[in-house]
């Protein structure tokens, strides 16, 4: 059925491997040294409103000079997972996908917008499991044309495609979808509920919108200095302009006219650490998960060495030293907040834009249970 077919082709589609030809992704190689420094500076200093102010041009410098490298790592889905422990991780990512995709309520003939879809492999794999037809929306053109190469190449250039946009301003009528679904990718908005506004106007009413948003928790201390480092690290190695609250997330939606029919920090009900495939000090198990070495300490140290070969030799960009720098440091920013618990990668919400008069209502909002993640 489609959980087989699916499965099979999450086995067939997530092989991943740098690619040279793409490492500056749409910039000339004459421009990616200049594009490199252009970003980093955005991130000289702690205060969100210069990022917030060019958000554009600071996402898609990100995803120019960060695909090549997302693909090495992460073959075609770029996030993370709740992970039990008898799964690897190229397993937890495809249940993740599902868990969300289950809450979408669609099936074959349903239109279902993927916001921030990056090349496609979370729309891809969720249009496998429902049938639905599945359309990413993404601003940047190059990950666009790898999504359409890899739409092609895996056969489900049938029910998905593209449509290069904002998620500030969806260029799509009112109730346009019969779900939307987000997968960390909402966190690189200027502003939440300018982005879910957006979301709420062209969904069905009654229709779904899930997300898995990018979160500081509780525990993050603003007048904690390291805690402040660590915020940073991760803004400058993850393309982000600024960094949201659970509690801020949680209030944009309901401003933004949604009703809360589930939310939880999935992070809490996991068996893996979800920082666990990039903490470079992990055991690495290469009976169940060979290719998860590249994220080691060693695997790290040996592509950043290769890195550093290539644009000496100038067969990679200019540039591209600094980018697996400061990726680098976003990763261990990423391990950094997950091991304090001041950040999570999987505060799960799913909300409704209230339906017809004639629909039947909406249940009291409730927490979803920390079983919920099991399928």
């Amino acid at each position: 059925g489609a959980e087989r077919s699916s499965r099979a082709f999450a086995m067939a589609s997530n092989k991943s491997g740098m690619n040279i030809r793409h490492m500056a992704g749409n910039l000339d190689s004459k421009e990616t040294g200049k594009a490199t420094k252009d970003y980093e500076d955005y991130f000289a200093e702690e205060d969100d409103s210069k990022r917030t102010g060019n958000y554009t041009d600071v996402v898609n410098k990100y995803y120019d000079l960060a695909t090549s490298f997302y693909e090495y790592g992460w073959g075609e889905s770029f996030h993370f997972a709740h992970r039990y422990k008898w799964e690897t991780l190229r397993e937890s990512i495809v249940r993740h996908e599902h868990f969300l995709a289950s809450k979408l309520n669609v099936g074959p003939g349903s239109k279902v917008l993927d916001v921030g879809c990056g090349v496609g492999g979370p729309l891809r794999e969720i249009a496998a499991f429902t049938g639905a037809d599945v359309t990413g929306l993404n601003n940047n053109a190059f990950q666009i044309k790898r999504g359409t190469e890899l739409n092609a190449a895996t056969g489900r250039h049938d029910n998905c495609d593209f449509v290069k946009a904002d998620f500030m301003n969806i260029p799509k009528k009112d109730a346009t979808y019969d779900a939307v679904y987000q997968i960390e990718a909402t966190c690189h908005a200027p502003d939440a509920v300018g982005c879910y506004s957006e979301i709420f106007r062209v969904l069905k009413p009654g229709g779904v919108f899930a997300s898995y948003e990018w979160c500081l928790t509780d525990e993050y201390d603003e007048k904690n200095e390291e805690h402040r480092k660590i915020r940073q690290e991760i803004l400058i190695g993850n393309g982000l302009p600024t960094a949201r609250h659970t509690s801020e997330v949680l209030d944009a939606l309901k401003k933004s006219g949604f009703e809360i029919i589930e939310e939880i920090d999935l992070v809490k009900t996991a068996d893996v650490s979800w920082y666990e495939p990039i903490d470079p000090d992990r055991s690495w198990r290469p009976w169940r998960d060979f290719w998860s070495f590249k994220t080691t300490r060693w695997g790290r140290g040996i592509m950043h060495y290769l890195v550093w070969a290539l644009e000496t030799l100038r067969i990679a960009p200019k540039g591209t030293m600094s980018v697996s720098s400061f990726l680098k440091k976003g990763a261990d920013g990423l391990v950094a907040g997950g091991k304090k618990g001041i950040y999570t990668v999987m505060y799960f919400t799913v909300a409704r834009k209230p339906p017809t008069k004639s629909a039947k209502p909406l249940p009291s909002p409730k927490k979803a249970p920390a079983a919920a993640a099991a399928q």
